[in-house]
């Protein structure tokens, strides 16, 4: 089994000092109380990130707008008046 690679993650000063503490006193590294608290995070907010996915997608139609529109937040008309978006072949419709 290859080595895990490791990421910082960055948090405020006091959320750093409430990991330090409850590492210290639960016997953890932080690295390790972190894990565990964004694992069961994610789990209990499973459902409320399935749900953003899905309207995400419905927002996407394929085309390069559609992209665009979801990347910056701007709208159609926004887009047009700033010079449109360029649509290759394989994009579908506006």
């Amino acid at each position: 089994m290859a080595a895990a690679t490791l990421n910082p993650v960055k948090v405020d000063a006091e959320a750093d000092r409430l990991a330090t503490d409850a590492a210290h006193f639960l016997g953890r590294t932080k690295k390790d109380l972190v894990s565990v608290a964004i694992r069961e995070y994610v789990e209990k907010h499973r459902n409320e990130i399935h749900e953003a996915i899905q309207e995400s997608m419905r927002r996407l139609d394929g085309s390069n707008r559609a992209a665009v529109r979801m990347l910056t937040g701007f709208s159609d008309e926004e887009l047009d008046d700033l010079g449109g978006v360029p649509e290759d072949e394989a994009s579908g419709p506006r």
